[in-house]
């Protein structure tokens, strides 16, 4: 097993239960919370907390085989590399504001979308995990979601969804090199992408009342632009709060601090 979900009163009862269980040390795996734990009011309501606990030589595998995969059509993508530059022109804008979409039908190429599939398939025959993939098509917004299912998806999921991400990236240079109008492909792995909004809401929150709380600021982990307008959005009508981001990429961090 190359990872685990474990619960307890607090993290460090749930990585001790799963280091067990694993039969390993904590220097030898990465370690997701899913859920902080609460302590409720005079006992009732109390949540625990919850993990997923993923061995290093199993996320190394996954990045191992993912590369393999990069570099197997990498010729063929060298315009995605020039996408992605123009792309983190306008992160800064894209933050800022809400994307305005022309109202009318996109055109979603049968063959993007099987090209998308087929890659996705090449990259789980290659890791020998079975993986049930449901299609959602929505022309209206140009978007194909593939959701994923299986008893091994921690491993694609990744430590707080790069792995996930960077799938979702490959997939998408993989679509549009076969379509002639830019679509999006989103991926998700059982609801993962609507549990990190509500975690990263409840973030936004706590470490906004800490700011309110000592009056200094708070700089945030490195996020991808979508994380971060998550984080923005959140807290977007806090009249004592205002957020900005600062870094470069891949690096760039949100920043929580009071108006002045």
């Amino acid at each position: 097993m190359d990872f685990i979900e474990k619960t307890g009163k607090t993290v460090e009862d749930a990585l001790n239960d799963a280091l067990k269980e694993l039969k390993t040390t904590a220097d030898k795996v990465n370690v997701e919370v899913i859920e902080e734990a609460k302590n409720g009011i005079f006992g009732l309501f109390a949540k625990k907390a919850k993990i997923r606990v993923t061995l290093k030589d199993a996320a190394k595998k996954i990045g191992d085989i993912v590369d393999e995969t990069v570099d197997s059509i990498k010729e063929d993508y060298k315009a995605g590399k020039e996408e992605a530059a123009a792309a983190r022109e306008t992160v800064k804008k894209e933050e800022a504001k809400p994307a305005v979409r022309e109202a009318r039908e996109y055109v979603i190429e049968e063959a993007a979308v099987d090209a998308a599939k087929e890659f996705l398939q090449k990259i789980f025959n290659a890791m020998r995990i079975e993986v049930v993939m449901e299609k959602f098509i929505n022309k209206n917004e140009g978007v194909v979601t593939f959701k994923l299912h299986g008893s091994d998806m921690g491993i694609l999921i990744g430590k707080h969804g790069q792995t996930l991400d960077s799938l979702q990236y490959l997939t998408n240079l993989v679509a549009n090199k076969n379509s002639a109008e830019r679509i999006r492909i989103v991926i998700d792995i059982e609801d993962y992408r609507e549990r990190r909004v509500e975690t990263l809401n409840r973030l936004a929150q706590r470490l906004a009342d800490k700011v309110k709380r000592t009056g200094e600021r708070v700089v945030l982990e490195p996020m991808n632009p979508h994380e971060r307008k998550i984080i923005h959005v959140a807290l977007q009508n806090d009249r004592r709060i205002t957020t900005l981001s600062e870094g470069e990429e891949p690096y760039r961090r949100v920043v929580i601090e009071l108006k002045k």
